[in-house]
């Protein structure tokens, strides 16, 4: 007898905790529904072992992509801009007098800026670093923060150049 009642019932198919909340619950689902349970195949997929570059390399290879592009290297192909220009009295001038345009030159200068801006965000991270090394924590605050102020003069003094408020 214990053996009879240690058994399980047969159940057509498989039965899942839908189904056992559905056999509880006939009047909501009925009988018609059954949701079949379906067993995928495990397959292994060969593994491609392909040597990852260093984090310092891709971090180089990410600066100087962000160089290129904020060089404006599509505007350069696009408008073909000069390299420098010559007022009237022929003397050189690095920065356009338009907003709109702009020497190369003057795109490589900016983008510069805002990489040398950049590695100031990235020195002031980098000072988090030495929370028992107070000395050289500040030290490298104190250079990330001229690194983000200086870059930020320059580029207020480019722009402010090319609306025509100063004058080189």
């Amino acid at each position: 007898m214990q053996k009879e009642s240690l058994k399980k019932e047969e159940v057509i198919g498989s039965e899942t905790v839908l189904e056992r909340i559905k056999s509880g619950t006939p009047w909501i689902f009925g009988n018609s529904l059954r949701k079949p349970k379906i067993g995928f195949p495990k397959m292994k997929l060969p593994k491609i072992s392909l040597p990852m570059p260093s984090r310092t390399l891709s971090v180089i290879s990410i600066l100087i992509v962000l160089f290129v592009l904020q060089t404006g290297v599509v505007y350069l192909l696009v408008r073909d801009p000069p390299a420098l220009g010559a007022n009237s009295a022929g003397d050189a001038i690095f920065i356009y007098a338009d907003v709109h345009e702009s020497f190369i030159i003057e795109g490589i200068v900016a983008s510069i800026m805002i990489i040398f801006c950049s590695m100031g965000f990235v020195l002031l991270y980098q000072a988090s670093k030495y929370v028992y090394n107070k000395k050289m924590a500040i030290w490298i605050m104190l250079i990330g923060t001229g690194m983000i102020f200086i870059s930020f003069i320059l580029l207020q003094y480019m722009l402010s150049v090319k609306m025509g408020t100063l004058s080189i």
